[in-house]
């Protein structure tokens, strides 16, 4: 355990951006907690299980990495999600309420808990991770789109809460990212989506972590109640 550098957590740390985002901080000296459900994070990272859907896991998560660390959470960023798409009328009420409390409710759990040592610090920094598909919509995603676009609102009321506490809450909006969910589409899905994008190309994993780590950075300092697009210009004039 080090003892310099701020304490990060990023929930869905284990793989895709998540892990870049964890690796990014790292690299910046920090002090990394990441979060996962199923699959562990790689040697070197200290992890917890957490069932983000759950208040009481969000809680001992939290416990946790303040006593590992010996400090509470200076820098959040708000990464777990799923999907389960299908089109509307297929789409089962558990399809629905199960990705809004996975994407959305569980961003109000952990922002909420780790505002409590942000507000006594009276400084600190959130990042919720959303996607372009909350602001353009996307045919048999109504529930992904929805919690997604949900986050812009939630992230926007806290930030005008907790602003005067120089605590910033801001919005990344990712669109295609080769991660390897999105290698499970198969190679035409993977081709329409990059014809889709003007700069013809999905984003790197690192390319979404740059962004959220400046959003943590002393250069981002006057930025809250922000959304901002990384997505190779798909969901510009949104």
């Amino acid at each position: 355990m080090t003892t310099t550098g701020r304490i990060v957590l990023v929930t869905g740390g284990s793989r895709g951006i998540g892990l870049a985002c964890a690796r990014r901080f790292e690299a910046l000296g920090d002090r990394v907690a990441v979060t996962y459900n199923s699959s562990p994070p790689p040697d070197g990272l200290f992890g917890v299980k957490c069932d983000v859907t759950s208040n009481d896991e969000v809680d001992a998560a939290f416990t946790a990495i303040e006593e590992h660390f010996g400090g509470s959470v200076e820098i959040l960023v708000s990464n777990a999600g799923v999907t389960r798409d299908g089109l509307l009328l297929r789409m089962s009420e558990d399809d629905f309420t199960s990705v809004v409390d996975a994407n959305l409710t569980a961003a109000y759990r952990v922002v909420k808990r780790a505002a409590r040592g942000m507000l006594k610090a009276r400084t600190g920094r959130i990042v919720l991770v959303s996607s372009v598909v909350g602001l353009l919509g996307s045919a048999g995603q109504a529930n992904y789109a929805a919690s997604k676009a949900g986050l812009v609102g939630f992230a926007r009321s806290v930030a005008r809460e907790l602003g005067s506490r120089s605590i910033t809450v801001n919005v990344v909006a990712p669109g295609p990212v080769a991660t390897d969910m999105t290698a499970a589409l198969g190679d035409d899905r993977l081709a329409d989506l990059t014809a889709m994008v003007p700069l013809q190309r999905m984003a790197e994993p690192d390319e979404i972590a740059g962004v959220v780590s400046f959003l943590a950075s002393a250069d981002a300092a006057y930025i809250t109640g922000a959304v901002i697009p990384v997505d190779g210009g798909l969901g510009m004039g949104h």
